[in-house]
């Protein structure tokens, strides 16, 4: 396994980055976004996590001039739903950065299949 991350530090950086949309759009990628929902499932409930991811992106996206409309609950939920898969499948005693290099690792070439309507197939919550 790939070792994306060496520190919580470094992690802790990127959810930052992404809090305070101090990180550029350009610099907001797929791996990103595992990490943060990553280290929100990590630290709070997958409805919290959801609701952080949430307000989080939309508040990314308004800040950086992005449409909302890029926005989706289904997207966010089917990849929290993924997410907390794969940290079900880890140790529970694995530190924070071996769990979030096991989701990337794990996620980082998947994809959400999107419909014709452009949403993600609904997710029982």
């Amino acid at each position: 396994m790939a070792d994306y991350f060496k520190t919580e530090q470094e992690i802790e950086a990127v959810v930052s980055g992404f809090e305070n949309c101090t990180t550029s759009k350009e610099g907001f990628t797929h791996l990103s976004h595992l990490t943060v929902a990553t280290y929100y499932l990590i630290n709070s409930t997958p409805e919290e996590s959801f609701e952080k991811m949430r307000s989080g992106l939309l508040r990314f996206l308004k800040h950086h001039g992005v449409n909302s409309a890029k926005y989706s609950d289904r997207v966010t939920w089917a990849w929290i739903e993924q997410i907390r898969q794969v940290c079900q499948r880890t140790s529970q005693e694995s530190a924070l950065v071996e769990i979030v290099n096991r989701v990337i690792a794990q996620l980082a070439h998947s994809r959400i299949p999107i419909n014709r309507d452009g949403e993600a197939p609904e997710v029982n919550e």
